[in-house]
């Protein structure tokens, strides 16, 4: 089958979007498939710029350009969904967050307001005409809902090399991968450290415009000796930190999946995460493979604390974090089925 993958690009900002869409060509093309990416350029500003590629995107019929015939179309961001086929699957790793669930009514600009209203047309009017509506998580199906009026299916995958990851001994620290970025909230980690009464140390990975300001935080508090920013890791260095954390923290601000509670689970490490970290609260079981709670320093500290004070459960939660991956079957050889109409 011939299949076309649609997507954005953004230049030099490689991240978890990436990944998503290398794996699933990949696993498009291990299934025996002919693919082909087609990836719109993106920038989130100005506004007319993405009223631009909306508008580029509304006009493009993928079903035979230049005579070629396409089976099947995959679309898995905005606005490349606006492409027009008649097999068309679209599988939503989020919306344009600016103009949903992000949206500052307060401090919004006119033409953010008119960005706003034509985002919101353009999914109302394409969306509805997928031949099979997916999303990333069941948190963005709940967006689609709210904000749409519309029933996507959830549609989880595995992470990037899920088979590489491993579980080895615990060294006394808890790990904290991710863009450092408002979003992901790495600072509610560092503050935690502040109240923490055991010798946790915390090793925070990643790189990001908020790097400063979180060396700014660690200075401030004199927590050097505890907390540690490592900025870029390899992915064999960031399987061995997760191999060797006692626990993993994620508590971003409503994820819409969050390949990092995946990785954890799959080297058996337990999960913290917060009460309105969004896709990562769909796989923490609280108390049995890893904590949920309010995202408030103190609380945090509280949770890191139980953890390092009884060590033998922390290590069990982490063993059923993976054994609840495992139970899952999340496969790319499942999602392939699903993407194209293969199974209901």
């Amino acid at each position: 089958m011939r299949v076309l993958v649609t997507a954005t690009l953004v230049p030099f900002m490689r991240g978890g979007a990436d990944h998503h869409i290398e794996g699933v060509t990949h696993a498009l093309r291990a299934h025996g498939h002919d693919v082909d990416v087609l990836r719109l350029p993106f920038r989130f500003a100005p506004e007319a710029d993405i009223e631009a590629l909306m508008a580029y995107a509304d006009g493009l019929d993928m079903s035979a350009p230049n005579g070629v015939e396409i089976d099947r179309a995959i679309s898995l961001q905005f606005p490349a969904w606006g492409i027009a086929h008649p097999a068309h699957s679209v599988w939503v790793m989020h919306q344009h967050r600016a103009a949903y669930e992000l949206w500052d009514d307060a401090n919004a600009s006119a033409a953010q307001r008119h960005l706003r209203d034509a985002v919101h047309a353009f999914d109302n009017r394409h969306l509805p005409r997928a031949q099979h509506l997916f999303a990333n998580s069941r948190r963005v199906a709940q967006r689609l809902r709210d904000y749409n009026g519309l029933d996507a299916t959830p549609l989880y995958h595995p992470p990037q090399g899920a088979e590489r990851f491993y579980c080895d001994a615990d060294w006394g620290y808890v790990f904290c991968p991710s863009r450092l970025e408002g979003l992901k909230r790495q600072d509610l980690l560092i503050e935690a450290a502040r109240y923490l009464k055991s010798p946790l140390r915390i090793i925070i990975a990643g790189e990001g415009g908020q790097a400063a300001r979180y060396q700014a935080l660690i200075e401030r508090y004199d927590l050097g000796e505890r907390v540690r920013l490592v900025g870029h890791i390899s992915e064999a260095e960031k399987r061995a930190y997760y191999a060797h954390a006692m626990a993993v923290f994620f508590g971003p601000h409503d994820e819409d999946y969050g390949y990092i509670t995946l990785e954890a689970m799959l080297a058996a490490k337990p999960v913290l995460t917060c009460t309105d970290s969004g896709g990562p609260c769909e796989f923490v079981d609280h108390d049995e493979t890893g904590w949920v709670v309010p995202p408030e320093p103190r609380e945090i500290a509280a949770a890191l604390d139980a953890a390092w004070n009884d060590r033998q459960r922390t290590a069990a939660m982490g063993q059923a974090g993976r054994d609840a991956y495992r139970r899952a079957d999340i496969r790319w050889e499942h999602v392939v089925a699903r993407l194209l109409g293969e199974t209901a």
